[in-house]
C-alpha cells in the first residue's frame, strides 16, 4: 500500500470517528430538547390543573350550581394530578433516579384527570383533559425510554 493510499484510508477512518461524534453530539442535543420540552407539558400540565382545580371549587361554591358531584371529583383529579406532575418535573430535573417511578403515578394522574375532565361540558375543564393526555402521551414515552 503507498503512502498515499494509506494516508487516504486513514483520513477516511477520521472522518468517519469526526461524523460518529458529531451524531453523539447530535443524539444528546435531542435527548435534552425532549427533556425540557417534557418538563415543559408537566409543569403546563400542573398549571391547568391548578386553574381547572380553582375553577371546579369556584363553580362548587355557586348556589344551585348543577353537576356539584362532577365538579367536586374534578377538583379532587386535578389537585392530584398537579401534584403528581410537579413531583415528578421536580425528580427529572434533578436527575434523580426515582423519577421513572414518578412519571409512571404522573401519567395515572393525568389518565384519572383527563377522564374526570373529558365528563364536563365547561370548556376550561376541557381543555385541561387536553393537556393532561398531552402530559400522560409523554410520561409514557418517557417511561418505555428508561425500560
Amino acid at each position: 500500500m503507498e503512502r498515499r493510499e494509506l494516508l487516504a484510508l486513514l483520513g477516511a477512518g477520521a472522518a468517519g470517528l469526526m461524523a460518529g461524534g458529531t451524531a453523539k453530539a447530535g443524539d444528546d442535543d435531542k435527548k435534552k430538547e425532549e427533556h425540557h420540552a417534557h418538563m415543559k407539558t408537566m409543569g403546563e400540565c400542573a398549571l391547568i390543573c391548578n386553574m381547572t382545580a380553582a375553577h371546579s371549587l369556584m363553580e362548587l361554591k355557586k348556589e344551585g350550581s348543577e353537576n356539584r358531584e362532577q365538579f367536586a371529583k374534578i377538583a379532587c383529579a386535578t389537585n392530584d394530578c398537579q401534584s403528581f406532575c410537579v413531583q415528578a418535573v421536580t425528580l427529572m430535573a434533578r436527575h434523580s433516579p426515582m423519577a421513572m417511578y414518578a412519571h409512571k403515578a404522573c401519567a395515572d394522574a393525568c389518565r384519572d384527570c383527563a377522564e374526570a375532565c373529558e365528563k364536563s361540558q365547561d370548556e376550561k375543564i376541557k381543555k385541561c383533559a387536553e393537556i393532561c393526555r398531552e402530559c400522560e402521551r409523554a410520561c409514557r414515552a418517557c417511561c418505555e425510554k428508561a425500560a
